[in-house]
């Protein structure tokens, strides 16, 4: 536990005053003193995506078998330089899918000098008229630079207020942690991003996919009241989303 902030004594004078009023200025005053420090003073970790780390390094070790909150460490002397390296988004990625987009991510599964440090990127390609989908990051706010083309891009606030823009090469835009957004290529040319993550894991939910790809499923007639539709409008969204086998 950090150690508590020094309470802080402030002697105001208030020579137009009563002397009651002035007590209770002086307690007001002693209290706003005490509420400011204990948030400038608060640690650190209650405003981070991740835990902070412990130690320098703690590379990922999947096969300790070990379950944590993150991943067990790999002994240190078998850590090496391929622990903290990635080349997988030099290239753009196939985009000849049903949405027209893909993301390739790196984060700790795929560099796992990444465990602990709470940070990750990914690269979103989009082929025009390419989407990514009405999505949202559990464990991470996300910030999109450009790198060429041009995107129409937006999330939607929990008072249901849809924040939109269009963004252009080198232009950069944030998605708020666990508010859902979406990025569609509206043009006639290949678009694509790099994304960073205030986490080394942030998570994706896909909106549609979340409700109708479930597995087990979410029962139909909670989808067809929540969507105001029929069961056999359910099913049928059902069938398209499920995964290929």
């Amino acid at each position: 536990m950090p150690s508590a902030s020094p309470i802080v004594h402030v002697k105001l004078s208030y020579p137009e005053l009563s002397s009651r009023a002035r007590r209770m200025m002086t307690k007001s005053t002693r209290f706003l003193v005490v509420v400011v420090l204990f948030f400038v003073g608060a640690p650190p970790r209650c405003l981070a995506g991740d835990p902070d780390p412990l130690q320098d390094i703690c590379v990922a070790d999947p096969s300790s078998g070990v379950e944590v909150n993150g991943f067990a460490c790999k002994a240190a002397a078998d850590v090496t330089a391929a622990d903290f390296f990635f080349a997988g988004l030099a290239k753009p990625g196939a985009t000849n899918n049903t949405m027209g987009s893909l993301v390739t991510g790196a984060n700790v599964e795929k560099i796992p000098g990444l465990n602990t440090l709470g940070v990750s990127l990914s690269r979103i390609d989009y082929a025009p008229g390419g989407l990514n989908p009405p999505h949202t990051h559990p464990r991470a706010t996300e910030i999109v630079f450009v790198l060429y083309g041009a995107l129409d891009v937006g999330f939607i606030t929990t008072a249901n207020k849809l924040v939109a823009k269009t963004i252009s090469q080198g232009e950069v835009f944030v998605f708020p942690r666990g508010l859902v957004h979406f990025q569609k290529n509206n043009g006639k040319m290949p678009a694509a991003v790099i994304a960073g993550f205030n986490s080394q894991l942030p998570g994706t939910q896909s909106i549609a996919a979340t409700l109708f790809a479930a597995n087990p499923t979410v029962p139909d007639d909670v989808l067809a009241k929540a969507f105001q539709i029929g069961t056999k409008d359910v099913e049928k969204i059902k069938r398209r989303l499920a995964p290929k086998k």
